[in-house]
């Protein structure tokens, strides 16, 4: 493998770098990801090659694929911005709703919640959570069953019907 220079190359490779990023900042940055890059691609210089011309082509090429990743991302947060409602709805609904689940979830006795969690939020099957239990398939079924039920009585005895929500609007 041929023994690199770099050290007398570091002049010719900043001043390129300057020259392409008009930034002695983000010229520095460059350099330092082609010297990276040249190192990782050490196997492909040729030996007898020109170094410094092999270099200089890498600073530009990371030049240019910075340039088309920055246009890239631009491109992106635009089409993000054409996609995106121009009116968002208030997220308080949503988050009293889930405030009150959780609230409701948390009362149940632990043995419930342990059995329900693991099915209904971590998704492991009926047998698996059993296992995780260690208590009989049947056990587990009869507890996730009890959970559901007592959920349900919650939320049918809420007041406001299903939900215990009350929307108050102000004048326009």
């Amino acid at each position: 493998m041929p023994r690199f220079d770099i050290v007398g190359q570091l002049g010719s490779l900043r001043r390129y770098a300057r020259s392409l990023t008009r930034d002695s900042t983000e010229a520095e940055d460059l350099v330092h990801d082609a010297l990276v890059r040249a190192y990782e691609r050490r196997a492909t210089f040729r030996a007898g090659s020109n170094l410094r011309a092999w270099l200089l082509a890498i600073v530009h090429n990371a030049f240019i694929d910075g340039v088309r990743s920055r246009r890239s991302e631009a491109a992106r947060v635009e089409q993000a911005g054409y996609l995106a409602d121009s009116t968002t709805p208030a997220p308080q609904d949503h988050s009293v709703r889930l405030a009150q689940v959780r609230t409701a979830f948390l009362s149940l006795p632990e043995e419930q919640r342990s059995a329900l969690h693991l099915v209904a939020i971590e998704g492991l099957s009926y047998a698996q959570a059993a296992e995780v239990s260690g208590v009989p398939l049947g056990t587990l079924m009869s507890r996730i069953g009890r959970a559901r039920a007592a959920l349900r009585e919650m939320e049918e005895a809420a007041p406001a019907g299903k939900n215990h929500l009350r929307i108050v609007r102000g004048e326009r």
